[in-house]
């Protein structure tokens, strides 16, 4: 089958940083899924990976963990699923991605896709809104009663565009966005925040324009050890901090004592990665997204489309990631997809 893979770690810019390959088509398990992939989204952890992870030697690794697609065939323990069933998931990281013409993937991670949505928009939720519920009601785990003053820092991410949706499921949930530039402002705002604030600019004095003197939640998307002790300054006792990214420097967590504050770190790849007995909670999860979105609650958060998967396009797409500018989701058509 047809993919595109790296074969070492290296810069984007880098020649053959990614390449166009043939391998053979992956073997279908008892509790897997064949999906014919025809929408990818592209996200950073493909770009953290693809710099820090070193292929065994001579093996190309296949990168990519949203996807929307076809189901071709179903596994002996799988029941919930049949061919021709239109599908989406992020997969498991420890499995070969989505960057490939076809994947098998673990059942318990798959759901129905919407089925208002083609497969490219599709393709940008999964991971990034997976993520965001995640943090919400796992981690936070927000009571739809408690009045919630959050702030999300670097919002305009596919995380931070999830999480200011899936706030809006909650009446009681004030949300404060931070962006730096003018479409990553209107983008955010277009994304449900109620305010937003600029993260170059000192935060408390923004907040006290808004007549907000501390917030009770944080969540951190992206370079948490810049914002660290200005975020901590800002919450109330007992708040509540998640992140999702890797600070490039230590954090200093002992300022979190004095007020009580806890800390909490999603990483949406926990479930798959250690077969955890409620790993089939990621396939109702987004069950329960798809639904919302056909009932208009949610939407995609696809920005761009980069057209079919090659390495070429796929390079791009890195590429604007890396630039730490990207607003919303990339995403890309897969091989063969239909045209609709």
């Amino acid at each position: 089958m047809k993919a595109v893979a790296y074969l070492n770690t290296c810069d984007i810019n880098q020649k053959d940083a990614l390449v166009d390959i043939m391998v053979t088509e992956p073997k279908l398990g008892a509790n897997d899924v064949l999906v014919a992939v025809y929408g990818i989204g592209v996200n950073p952890v493909d770009t953290k990976i693809r710099q820090r992870r070193q292929p065994p030697a001579g093996e190309p690794a296949i990168l990519g963990w949203d996807a929307a697609g076809t189901i071709l065939s179903v596994g002996e323990n799988v029941f919930d699923f049949k061919e021709g069933d239109d599908v989406w998931y992020a997969g498991a990281i420890d499995r070969p991605g989505c960057n490939a013409q076809y994947q098998v993937v673990d059942a318990r991670l798959v759901s129905k896709k919407p089925s208002k949505l083609s497969f490219a928009q599709a393709a940008a939720m999964p991971l990034t809104f997976l993520t965001a519920w995640e943090l919400l009601f796992d981690r936070f785990r927000i009571n739809r009663n408690e009045p919630i003053t959050l702030l999300i820092t670097g919002a305009a991410g596919g995380v931070g565009s999830a999480l200011l949706q899936l706030t809006k499921l909650h009446q009681n949930i004030c949300t404060i966005a931070t962006a730096s530039r003018p479409e990553s402002q209107q983008w955010v705002y277009d994304m449900g925040a109620d305010y937003v604030i600029d993260h170059h600019q000192p935060l408390r004095p923004q907040l006290q324009e808004l007549g907000i003197t501390q917030v009770t939640h944080v969540a951190s998307l992206t370079h948490t050890e810049q914002h660290f002790m200005e975020l901590i300054e800002l919450m109330s006792p007992q708040g509540h901090f998640a992140l999702i990214d890797d600070p490039a420097e230590p954090l200093d967590i002992r300022l979190m004592k004095q007020k009580s504050l806890s800390l909490y770190w999603e990483f949406m790849f926990t479930r798959s990665l250690y077969g955890t007995d409620d790993m089939h909670r990621q396939g109702q999860i987004l069950r329960e997204i798809a639904e919302l979105t056909d009932a208009g609650v949610l939407g995609t958060t696809m920005a761009a489309h980069y057209g079919a998967l090659c390495a070429d396009n796929l390079i791009r797409a890195h590429r604007q990631i890396e630039s730490h500018t990207i607003i919303g989701k990339i995403v890309l058509d897969g091989i063969n997809a239909p045209i609709i």
